[in-house]
């Protein structure tokens, strides 16, 4: 590595010591053509010129062809410079050797080749010039002439390895590439039995689940070369540049077979042909038609895997994931509570971590969270932990970091009204009650009016499993929740706030999918969601619907009946526990922070100790120690005589009869 470093500092000098020398010696050349202002010649008549060579003011005379250039003395000394006609030399020069005038005269010269020399090397040097000026847009080593060139980069063994012990939270994803990879390894196995390899494998996923990473453990796993590119690399402005891209990419992959190639973010460039406004992008459907090629065309490409990542399949092209193209589709979904476990692991290893941190706590307490949302997590602990000036990292830490990740960071600088703070405590309150009275919703875990990103205060809420599928009335309480604060504004202050605004459109997003998706409403389980193809009229873009107006009618009166029933049952609540609210409002004005267990105890002092509160908390079982039990002693006991126990017998009764 050092030595490609060093080489690309001599090429880089170098290349900028040829800069400044062709700007050098087109400065030369200019300042030669037109030589210094200063020093040019004087024009003057030849008829003047005789006049000055008879009056004797004439010293010196440089005759060259018929350019005269003469220095003259007196008033008029100086350099001027004249022409003389055809034929007149003789008669010049008898009239200057008459006034004594000092006679030069330049050797002539068919001056053929310098002419051209002069004529031409200015426009050399401009297009030489040129030429370096592209070669440097395009980022040098020869790429004023390569556009099609590939951009692929190539990862041999000797470059950094990352494995499979660097990925967790997806066993199923790994165990499909771990395949790909014994098939490179030990291809007789699988081709014995009439098996083929896999021509291409597709990562799905939402964004941050480790899809680059995955790849990047492959080419840490596998003994092959391994080209990595992005699929925004393959297009550029000229039409044609991306399919060039495409076959240089795959000539380097055959001669490197065994190979695998990664493209990155493919639907770049595999979006579906004839689609978007116009009827679609040239560039980009030359691209794709000629990477179908390639990966299942006329000349088959053996010992090329193609593995190819992207967060958007639905708008991929349906010729690029066929068998045969993309043999494999492996998803990889954000982790489950032991994956976050693991990749917590992963990235915390580097890190000192303090006897009181719990990683499996962490892990059931961020539901939803990628790989790198928990990595981001870690990192923010480490930082808080190093401003704090602490040796470790501390559980403390990591709850500062969770909380900024999941809800922002504190604006501590913001300046907020006494007014504004009471609406904003009553607002998240209405929130945390109903939270924590609902017992279909998800529990309640930390309330704040500290303002944090975009918000004035936030209601945080964790289920404690993992949930894959939502049940109707889980969703009703959540919108339930949703209206909190806007019921609360009402009830307790009289008035209505722009701060529900956020609240409102969730809830009715909610409500809407539950009419139209999912099918929970009167109108019975019908899908009837707006299409995604957008029809280009003139100036104007509409999506199509497939239902009538009369039916949209029923989807606004369904969605009314929901969002009105949720807050006719939110109302309920709060005006039966409208004094728990206004004492959590006043707690959060003192402390500007709560947690669940400050929310239980002002719920159970109000309305006794049965009270069923929803509230979040982790049921997890202690670490086991890793010191093993003392092992009891076994004591063997004699046998009693029967003279013994007559004399025990005797005991006992005398003791009862002093008593």
């Amino acid at each position: 590595m050092a030595k490609n470093k060093g080489s690309k500092f001599k090429k880089r000098g170098f290349d900028s010591l040829i800069f400044w020398l062709i700007v050098l010696s087109i400065l030369v050349v200019l300042w030669t053509i037109s030589g210094p202002v200063s020093k040019k010649p004087k024009k003057m008549d030849f008829s003047d010129f005789l006049n000055n060579v008879k009056n004797g003011s004439v010293e010196e005379v440089n005759i060259d062809e018929q350019k005269i250039t003469f220095k003259t003395k007196g008033e008029t000394s100086g350099i001027y410079i004249t022409y003389m006609p055809k034929n007149y030399d003789t008669e010049l020069v008898k009239l200057l050797d008459k006034h004594n005038v000092k006679i030069k005269v330049k050797k002539p010269s068919d001056g053929t080749f310098w002419n051209f020399v002069f004529s031409w090397l200015p426009l050399i040097l401009i297009f030489v010039f040129w030429i370096f000026i592209i070669r440097q847009m395009q980022g040098g080593g020869n790429k004023a002439f390569s556009f099609g060139k590939s951009k692929a980069k190539l990862f041999t063994a000797k470059d950094k390895k990352i494995t499979f012990k660097d990925v967790a939270g997806v066993d199923e994803a790994k165990e499909e590439l771990k395949e790909i990879i014994d098939f490179l390894k030990n291809p007789k196995k699988f081709q014995k039995l009439g098996g083929k390899i896999p021509k291409g494998v597709l990562l799905v996923g939402p964004p941050g689940t480790g899809k680059t990473l995955l790849a990047k453990a492959v080419a840490g796993e596998a003994d092959v070369p391994f080209l990595s590119i992005s699929g925004s690399d393959f297009v550029e402005l000229f039409v044609g540049v991306g399919a060039s891209r495409v076959r240089d990419l795959f000539d380097q992959a055959k001669k490197l077979a065994p190979c695998l190639v990664f493209i990155d973010e493919i639907d770049a460039v595999g979006r579906h042909r004839g689609a978007g406004l116009g009827g679609g992008h040239d560039e980009r459907e030359q691209t794709l038609n000629q990477l179908l090629v390639e990966m299942d065309g006329f000349d088959a490409n053996e010992g090329i895997i193609v593995i190819a990542a992207t967060n958007r399949p639905d708008i991929l092209d349906p010729a690029l994931l066929r068998p045969g193209r993309f043999d494999r589709r492996i998803v990889v979904p954000t982790p489950d509570v032991k994956g976050r476990e693991e990749i917590l692991k992963i990235h915390s290893r580097d890190i000192p971590l303090s006897d009181d941190v719990r990683l499996d706590i962490i892990a059931r307490s961020t539901p939803g969270f990628s790989g790198a949302d928990l990595a981001n997590l870690v990192n923010e602990a480490a930082l808080k932990a190093a401003r704090e000036n602490r040796k470790s990292v501390t559980m403390a830490d990591f709850e500062y970091a969770k909380d900024k990740v999941m809800m922002g960071a504190e604006r501590k600088s913001m300046i907020i009204s006494e007014n504004e703070k009471k609406i904003t405590a009553y607002h998240e309150g209405g929130h945390a009650l109903l939270a924590a009275l609902i017992p279909e919703a998800d529990p309640i875990h930390k309330v704040t009016i500290i303002p944090r990103g975009m918000a004035l205060g936030l209601t945080q809420q964790l289920p404690v499993d993992d949930k894959y599928t939502y049940s109707k009335e889980y969703l009703e309480a959540q919108i339930a929740v949703l209206l909190g604060g806007r019921i609360a504004e009402e009830l307790s202050l009289g008035t209505m706030t722009t701060g529900a605004g956020n609240d409102i459109k969730r809830a009715t997003e909610l409500a809407r999918k539950m009419v139209c998706e999912w099918g929970m409403s009167s109108l019975g389980p019908i899908s009837l969601e707006e299409k995604d193809e957008m029809v280009f009229l003139g100036k104007e873009i509409s999506s199509k619907r497939s239902y009538s107006e009369e039916t949209a009618v029923k989807i606004d009166n369904e969605v009314n009946k929901i969002i009105s029933e949720a807050y006719e049952r939110g109302k309920k609540i709060i005006l039966d526990n409208f004094t728990v609210l206004e004492k959590i409002a006043q707690l959060l004005l003192e402390k500007e922070s709560i947690t669940s267990d400050d929310i239980v105890k002002i719920i159970k002092e109000e309305k006794g100790e049965d009270v069923d509160v929803n509230i979040y908390r982790i049921q997890v079982e202690e670490p086991k120690s890793k010191k093993k039990p003392a092992k009891k002693r076994t004591v063997r006991k004699r046998k009693t005589t029967r003279v013994e126990t007559k004399k025990k017998k005797k005991v006992s009764s005398k003791e009862s009869d002093d008593k």
